[in-house]
């Protein structure tokens, strides 16, 4: 099938799925299919699904490396500083370059062209007598202020946590490649003695933190149990009537916030932003079809619990749908109900460059699930009629710089010691979310609220699960989003294409994008498939001159996107293919990441924190591996087992991440550059060698090549002063490859 018709996106769709008998015959007719039929349409390949979703393997079965090959920033104090008073190399391990012309190049700039990282290859700054020493021909050095009592503070951490202060501890990590898990190692103590004597330091893997649990997880990272997200304090269950209407972890809360300085009232936003779904709207040219059952299934039964009237009515000027209200609706029994707070930390990137760090402290998210309560507030579980709905908000944490960020960790680390989900425990988690979703706590932002989207996820509309994103900015398709007060707006789904003129089994624009964007700028080709494989690039809103990015996702079989002429035998091309399917909400919520269990037997199907399993939420495998110490492996979704395996254990990752960063960072002064030392650079060289951290498929307004001559290095070093730009205060570990994911 070379075209999934536009029909596919609305409520009375005619699903066109390759599916059983359908494939042989060549397709499907058209024609309205009712709900029941396509619901058996999907539990026809239920049993396949569940044999290919994958299947979990010990994380203690991966290759055991020493720490020294691990390391891949080593410190050393200047015998003088600079003339930015820097006083330490930095010297970092590098991958190859994707552009294979830069490979000999003794100077590699990062970063974007606004804000160049221009380092230096540490074993000509030691042939110049500019550094001490160099670690080796892989590494590449900046300079940056760094105080031996910086060192310092990391040691001391370092010694609290191999204490068991914190708990039970590991001294054993799992290196990950992307999401990918694919070693383990022994880290080794910061010597700080060594530094302070001129030697060449390593800053290995961290030496200790608690060991990875569903108990460490559930305080640290996703927290579902009851105790929290049934708390009598702060939540309100729509279904029971327990707990406190307006609480501070209430759907009604959040909204409170959001809508301050919208110009409306709480009650006006909501029911704007609810009633988006019952008309068609367009984003980037895709025209997101109507679901209006938004309407019969969400707003009137809230309405009328509201005491209510209620209507949708085709406005006679417009011929566009309304939602009138008698009155309005009462926030503080919103069929939301909270399944879980979420820390995403992992999502923290640097403040510039393109390169992911920890210079912002990542994203702080609510996950609710919709009901249809019967009573209304004054039931049981049994009776809460549970929807296939997610609604997941997910705020910037407004904190910035490297020792800001660490405090955000640290606070996280500190929840992780108590026993029990206590007064104590509930009180700081309390502090933290709202020092977050309070409105003002981001002021340059829309409604001065720290919201980056809200995300929604269901199927209780109409039979095809479907993705949608909303925003307090406008979209610029040449940079970075306008934010604006106001209501929630319809936003282009993050990294996903339009799957209704771009089709997911063969498309050409897709294909042209992975090929020939994604596999030569932004992939290292691995050395095996699958122990290597990442990609840091983003999608923009038109490949060959038309819309690429879609207003919303569907998620439909064949359930992945797949790379026409993609090479099995090519690495690079495997890793590409399977990183830009990953990463979108379509590929990301079914085969890719094994959530294909169609009768949630073994795995959740089309989401990864379950909205009908009731409390504590049930998680999916690529969440937690199977179990912890556990990584879950899913066959590659065009190519097969035969070809690579990729291995989740999400939680994993994100518990080390959380930990690495509260005792192992280690915060520098760094000099950032101005654009203009490109030109001086060009003007040197004559060619400049620049690599995007993240690929766009944009061309540079200079030639790209290697510089070669040594004398040239020299001369650049010492043009730096005159292209200094602000002072940030960054981890020295701040050059950390780009992770592309928001799921």
């Amino acid at each position: 099938m070379n075209h999934v018709s536009r029909q596919t996106k609305g409520l009375k769709s005619t699903p066109c799925w390759l599916l059983g008998a359908a494939l042989a015959l060549g397709g499907c007719q058209p024609g309205p299919t009712s709900s029941e039929e396509t619901t058996a349409q999907l539990a026809a390949p239920a049993a396949a699904a569940a044999e290919e979703e994958g299947s979990s393997t010990a994380l203690k079965t991966l290759p055991l490396v020493d720490a020294k090959s691990a390391t891949r920033v080593f410190v050393q104090q200047l015998a003088r500083p600079t003339a930015l008073e820097e006083n330490v190399a930095v010297s970092v391990k590098l991958p190859p370059p994707a552009n294979k012309e830069l490979s000999n190049s003794l100077v590699r700039v990062l970063g974007d062209t606004s804000n160049p990282l221009v380092l230096f290859r540490s074993d000509t700054l030691a042939q110049l007598g500019m550094i001490p020493k160099s670690p080796g021909p892989d590494f590449f050095t900046s300079f940056s202020q760094l105080s031996v009592t910086e060192l310092e503070r990391r040691a001391k951490n370092e010694q609290q946590m191999a204490s068991g202060a914190f708990g039970e501890i590991s001294t054993e990590a799992v290196l990950f490649n992307g999401r990918h898990p694919v070693s383990r190692a022994l880290g080794a103590a910061v010597d700080v003695r060594a530094f302070s004597g001129g030697a060449l330091t390593p800053l290995s893997v961290c030496p200790a933190r608690p060991v990875s649990t569903q108990a460490s997880w559930g305080k640290t990272l996703l927290i579902r149990d009851p105790a929290v997200v049934l708390d009598p304090a702060r939540t309100w269950d729509p279904c029971t009537g327990n707990g406190t209407q307006g609480g501070v972890w209430t759907f009604a809360h959040l909204m409170r916030e959001l809508a301050q300085g919208s110009g409306q009232t709480p009650e006006s936003f909501v029911k704007d932003w609810l009633s988006l779904w019952v008309n068609n709207y367009t984003v980037n040219g895709d025209n997101v079809l109507a679901r209006t059952d938004m309407f019969a299934k969400v707003i009137q039964p809230w309405a009328t619990a509201s005491g209510i009237s209620s209507a949708l009515v085709v406005n006679p000027s417009t011929q566009r749908n309304e939602v009138l209200l008698g009155g309005s609706l009462n926030l503080d029994i919103a069929p939301f109900r909270l399944l879980a707070i979420v820390n995403r930390a992992d999502l923290g990137k640097s403040s510039g460059g393109g390169y992911g760090g920890s210079s912002d402290a990542g994203e702080l998210r609510f996950v609710f699930g919709v009901t249809r309560p019967s009573p209304w507030g004054g039931g049981t579980e049994a009776s809460c009629n549970l929807k296939e709905f997610t609604v997941i908000f997910e705020y910037g944490v407004p904190r910035s710089g490297c020792r800001q960020v660490i405090d955000w960790a640290q606070q996280w680390v500190q929840l992780g010691t108590h026993a029990s989900f206590d007064a104590s425990y509930l009180s700081q988690l309390e502090t933290m979310t709202e020092s977050v979703v309070r409105h003002g706590m981001a002021p340059s932002k829309g409604n001065q609220n720290a919201l980056n989207q809200i995300r929604t996820n269901e199927k209780d509309f109409n039979p095809q699960w479907e993705l949608r994103e909303f925003t307090l900015t406008t979209e610029n398709p040449s940079g970075p989003d306008t934010p604006v007060n106001g209501g929630l707006r319809p936003h282009t789904v993050a990294l996903t294409p339009d799957d209704a003129t771009h089709n997911s089994n063969f498309d050409p624009d897709v294909a042209s994008f992975v090929l020939g964007t994604i596999a030569p700028t932004g992939v290292q080709s691995p050395l095996m498939v699958p122990s290597q494989c990442a990609a840091s690039y983003t999608v923009p809103f038109s490949v060959n001159g038309r819309p690429f990015l879609g207003g919303n996702a569907l998620v439909r079989l064949p359930n992945r996107w797949a790379a026409t002429g993609a090479n099995p035998a090519s690495p690079q091309e495997v890793c590409a293919r399977k990183e830009f399917s990953l990463n979108t909400c379509n590929g990301c919520h079914f085969a890719d990441t094994g959530t294909t269990d169609l009768n949630n037997i073994n795995n959740l199907s089309f989401t990864h924190i379950s909205p009908t399993s009731g409390i504590p939420a049930r998680m999916s495998k690529f969440l937690t591996g199977g179990n912890p110490g556990f990584s879950f492996g899913v066959p590659d979704t065009q190519f097969g087992a035969s070809v690579a395996t990729w291995s989740f254990a999400d939680l994993e990752r994100r518990h080390q991440r959380l930990y690495d960063i509260a005792t192992c960072s280690t915060c520098s002064l760094r000099f950032s550059l101005s654009e203009g030392f490109l030109g001086a650079i060009r003007e040197v060289a004559g060619v400049v060698p620049f690599e995007p951290a993240i690929a766009t498929g944009s061309q540079t307004p200079f030639k790209v090549g290697p510089i070669t001559n040594v004398d040239l290095v020299k001369r650049l070093v010492e043009l730096r002063p005159q292209f200094k730009s602000d002072v940030r205060d960054e981890p020295v570990d701040f050059l950390r490859p780009v992770e592309t994911f928001v799921h």
